[in-house]
């Protein structure tokens, strides 16, 4: 192997995959490595992350709150299409990695690195996304997969590993499933979880409380969008992290955002995941009762049909790509009218819309109104039909004719 490496940045989150890979880059590379890692909403995981990682021996760790940025310039535009991956997963791991790979890379250029690492095993995702988003940037940049290369063959041998070594890691033998949070969500993988039949343990969760469990009376709250995006809760003006925060707070505290799915992983294998969005499930459904009101019909159906490929860019990794500028161009301007209220009812895992408004309605009254109207001629109706059955008209009066 290899010792020509100098300096190496990881992407360091304290767990126990990315603590024992900055034991074992540096005594495999003999190399310093300067640990990364990103705030991005996962709370008091941090904490203790720069001790950990000088502990270990990294040379220098870098903490950034990219909070702002990551709900900002990936949550967001994300939501404004609505993206959804196989109709149930709201993608909060995918759209956080290719912020993370790109400040990785930025610090890389700062420290004059010549290598990049990450804690992504050879079964995941993550090793796309954080790779591909890695090549975007610097089409040269050497990566160091440890999954891919070392002789560990599971969690259980880390776990030795960095008992061995006197490394701190929150992973136990007893809750062995692998957890990743954020601002957007928190999924569990992996341990009990493996088994598609075994029920997740209920005092697992974090961000949400069991449905039974939340309060019997009703939350209602409404939310404020300008062209596509949230900007108030109850008329209270926020900044992107602050908003989401407060939804996640909103709906867990409901019970909302739960979810126990098997996903098809890009690499192609089947993966069982339990995750917990409750900020994210409450806003998608107010973003597409907003867009009700304010979308052309036309508009909204070419963009919804584009959901499944937008969606599967996302996981898939390809958030830096031409493909996925394209179609980001092409939802935003779908946003340009969708701003208005929504009011919704927040309720023992349920988020119910009550109602919407905006300046930008396009939804009359008038029009479709079942009482008298000036604007519509139900016998119109008539032609409409006689010349859209055409078709299937002629279809049979010809096959009665052979």
């Amino acid at each position: 192997m290899s010792h020509t490496v100098n300096k190496v940045v990881l992407a360091y989150s304290g767990g126990l995959d990315t603590s024992v890979i900055l034991k074992w880059l540096i005594q495999t590379y003999r190399c310093e490595v300067v640990a990364f890692s990103a705030d991005m909403g996962q709370g008091d995981e941090l904490n203790r992350v720069e001790e950990n990682a000088l502990k270990t021996g990294a040379t220098k760790v870098y903490i950034d709150d990219l909070k702002e940025t990551f709900v900002k310039d990936y949550v967001f535009p994300a939501f404004r299409a609505n993206a959804i991956y196989e109709g149930q997963y709201l993608l909060g791991t995918a759209l956080a990695r290719p912020l993370i790979a790109k400040r990785q890379m930025e610090i890389a250029q700062i420290e004059g690195a010549e290598a990049v690492s990450h804690g992504a095993t050879g079964k995941g995702n993550d090793q796309v996304r954080f790779e591909l988003s890695y090549f975007a940037i610097n089409p040269n940049i050497r990566i160091i997969a440890p999954w891919r290369e070392w002789d560990f063959t599971s969690r259980s041998a880390l776990m030795a590993f960095a008992e061995q070594h006197g490394i701190e890691v929150p992973t136990t033998h007893a809750k062995p499933y692998s957890t990743d949070g954020n601002l957007l969500h928190i999924s569990f993988e992996g341990g009990l979880l493996e088994d598609p039949w075994n029920e997740p343990p209920d005092d697992m969760f974090r961000m949400t409380v069991s449905p039974q469990d939340a309060p019997d009376r009703p939350e209602i709250i409404e939310i404020t969008f300008k062209q596509g995006d949230p900007v108030a809760i109850n008329d209270k003006t926020m900044s992107p992290a602050q908003l989401l925060k407060e939804l996640n707070r909103l709906g867990g505290r409901n019970g909302i955002g739960r979810i126990d799915i098997v996903e098809n992983r890009f690499v192609g294998m089947k993966s069982r995941g339990v995750y917990e969005t409750p900020g994210g499930t409450v806003l998608r459904a107010a973003h597409m009762a907003i867009e009700s009101i304010t979308m052309d019909r036309e508009v909204m159906h070419l963009r919804d049909s584009l959901i499944p490929k937008y969606s599967e860019l996302v996981y898939y990794g390809f958030w830096f790509s031409p493909e996925m500028e394209l179609l980001q161009d092409m939802v935003d301007r779908t946003q340009t009218n969708v701003s208005g209220v929504v009011r919704l009812e927040l309720y023992k895992g349920n988020c119910r819309i009550l109602g919407r408004k905006s300046d930008e309605s396009i939804y009359s009254e008038d029009f479709a109104t079942f009482e008298d109207d000036s604007v519509y001629s139900q016998k119109d109706a008539e032609g409409f039909i006689r010349l859209t059955a055409l078709r299937l008209r002629i279809q049979k009066m010809m096959k009665k004719n052979s």
